[in-house]
């Protein structure tokens, strides 16, 4: 769209969704036309129901003004959720920006198992712990939703947790959730104990990245996607260590990349420490979700 096309042309609601979701879709757009409603939604300040009740409004300049960039980054791919700023994730509206990966649909698979099980045995009151929380979608979701009187949430990132805290200020949660900045187990302390760990990890492999989408592969942050040539450095590393803070019988949730569920159990089976190890699928079917259990003491 051409700052001179825009002037020329008479310029209605409908008739600027249909021409910029078919832009969008020559762009390489999915859902073009979804994401054009989306993005003039949020230049015309109402909501996409709004925009289907003034199909045939003519748009002011200064709407015209704000939706231009708007369209200019979506066809650049960059994330719909980073353009508009915020995305949604279970109950809540988080801020997103470059610094955090965009939660997804098998990341709030990975929340309903650590809920359900917590429902399942009774729990009052538990602490949890979240590693690498980016925008803090587990962390928040959890004390939102569950017993947790305190998350602890840890994230080398610290831009990321900047995000993290702002979006446990808005919806309220700031003070059930304890954000620390390192990797990993690194920024607690020997003797931290908690019910459940849990973890949306980096699994991509470093020689898959051109094999993602560019919205994925050029805009969120690689060091929340990749994780050494296999893709599994991370979930080694949360394996290998989460024994050390995890009461006995407590839970170990962790999301996989496809093809990785199989190597996690086995590993976690090889430790001696976990036990009812156990995979859940996602939405398509596909192994997502590793369960263990600390194994009880003497």
């Amino acid at each position: 769209m051409t700052d001179s096309g825009v002037r020329r042309r008479h310029w209605t609601v409908l008739k600027l969704i249909e021409w910029s979701g078919q832009y969008l879709i020559e762009k390489g757009v999915e859902r073009g036309r979804l994401d054009a409603e989306h993005l003039l939604a949020h230049a015309m300040r109402v909501s996409r129901l709004d925009l289907y009740l003034q199909y045939d409004r003519p748009l002011s300049g200064v709407e015209l003004d704000r939706y231009r960039p708007l369209l200019t980054r979506r066809a650049q791919r960059e994330p719909l959720q980073y353009i508009l700023g915020q995305t949604s994730f279970r109950n809540l509206e988080l801020e997103v920006d470059q610094a955090v990966l965009i939660p997804r649909p098998e990341t709030e698979i990975l929340v309903d198992e650590v809920l359900e099980w917590v429902a399942g045995n009774g729990f009052k009151e538990l602490v949890a712990l979240d590693i690498g929380t980016g925008s803090g979608a587990i962390a928040l979701s959890l004390v939102h939703e569950g017993p947790f009187s305190r998350v602890v949430a840890t994230d080398s990132s610290k831009m990321a947790l900047e995000v993290a805290t702002r979006n446990a200020l808005m919806t309220g949660l700031s003070e059930r959730v304890d954000f620390r900045i390192g990797e990993y187990f690194n920024p607690l302390t020997v003797d931290e104990i908690f019910e459940v760990i849990v973890s949306n990890p980096p699994y991509v492999a470093d020689g898959e990245a051109q094999a993602l989408d560019p919205e994925i592969r050029d805009w969120e942050p690689g060091d929340a996607l990749f994780s050494g040539p296999d893709g599994l450095a991370a979930l080694r590393r949360i394996a290998t260590g989460a024994g050390l803070h995890l009461r006995p019988g407590g839970l170990l949730a962790l999301e996989v990349g496809l093809g990785q569920a199989g190597y996690v159990m086995e590993f976690l089976e090889d430790t001696a420490e976990f036990v009812g190890v156990r995979v859940r699928q996602d939405l398509t079917g596909r192994e997502r979700i590793v369960l263990a259990h600390r194994a009880m003491t003497d």
